[in-house]
């Protein structure tokens, strides 16, 4: 698959020299060692391992919710902003468990992002203007109205993904987005996950689906808190 950017360009944000140790019992786990790679605008990266690879770490560390024992997470444009305080126009996460909130509808909790920001403002890239098409092509739409609750978890985590797509972020992470879907809404996930790169965001997916290599621009393999190309 041929990206639409070109990657010798300045990334958007680099990864150096990433470091986790956990401590579990009397044994050291390292999560991470030494993790370093770039990401750009407009490509769908596919990080691949199996469970306890070290995948949501990273993903966690690069979103600032987790720090990192050593090794830094640089934004390129703007240093000084740190991944917590970034709007949602600029970072969006689709975490495994979701964060839905459940006195919101599915409808609302897909809009939210639109009262913080309305898109990556000096990009050129407007938001997903049409919520009722990206809740059409997602299967949300006869469900627009209920709580999240009121349905299932595989609904549930394409809500999720849902309203991280809306304002056409500048990164988005994704920790296993198809883990809930069965095969036909796993190729639904990811074309919209693949669109949102073509419009110009950048897409981290951690994932152990091996039907993601189909969409990605890039493979990433992370195994013993080691990553390398693919």
């Amino acid at each position: 698959m041929t990206l639409a950017v070109d990657l010798t360009h300045r990334p958007l944000v680099s990864v150096e020299g990433l470091e986790k140790t956990y401590r579990r019992g009397s044994e050291d786990v390292h999560a991470l060692r030494g993790v370093r790679f770039d990401l750009h605008a407009g490509e769908m990266v596919a990080l691949i391992g199996r469970s306890g690879s070290g995948k949501t770490t990273l993903l966690s560390i690069i979103c600032g919710w987790e720090r990192a024992d050593a090794g830094t997470v640089t934004w390129v444009d703007d240093r000084a902003v740190p991944p917590t305080q970034r709007p949602w126009s600029q970072l969006a996460v689709v975490p495994q468990r979701l964060g839905l909130i459940d006195e919101l509808t599915v409808r609302e909790n897909v809009t939210m992002p639109m009262r913080f920001g309305r898109g990556r403002e000096g990009r050129g890239q407007p938001p997903h203007e049409d919520v009722d098409a990206l809740l059409e092509e997602l299967g949300l739409a006869q469900f627009a109205g209920r709580s999240p609750t009121e349905t299932s978890i595989g609904e549930q985590q394409r809500t999720a993904i849902a309203r991280a797509a809306v304002l056409s972020p500048s990164l988005l992470l994704a920790d296993e987005p198809t883990g809930h879907q069965d095969e036909q809404w796993a190729k639904g996930v990811l074309g919209v996950i693949h669109r949102a790169a073509a419009r110009g965001t950048c897409c981290l997916i951690a994932t152990h689906n091996e039907e993601v290599l189909r969409f990605a621009d890039r493979v990433l393999q992370i195994a013993d808190g080691v990553v390398h190309p693919a």
